[in-house]
């Protein structure tokens, strides 16, 4: 599985790594993704989301009973 985020939507980033001569070999940034389970009280049930750091503060603020209402309104299936 990719490194990808379900709820922000971040992906690994590309570039190149410069060594001190100077040569450059490609490289990738992958986004700090943790797998975490959520209560979702109004189904009484456990959802588990693959979402980095940044998902878990978007979830934290919104709460996961509108995050789970988004995922589900743009197509996937939770």
């Amino acid at each position: 599985m990719s490194a990808h985020c379900q709820v922000t939507g971040r992906a690994p980033g590309f570039g190149n790594a410069v060594s001190h001569s100077h040569r450059r070999t490609r490289r990738r940034w992958n986004p700090n993704i943790q797998t975490k389970t959520y209560y979702l009280p109004s189904e009484g049930r456990r959802v588990k989301l693959r979402v980095s750091a940044k998902g878990i503060k978007v979830i934290d603020r919104d709460g996961i009973e509108s995050v789970v209402a988004r995922l589900r309104r743009e197509g996937q299936k939770i």
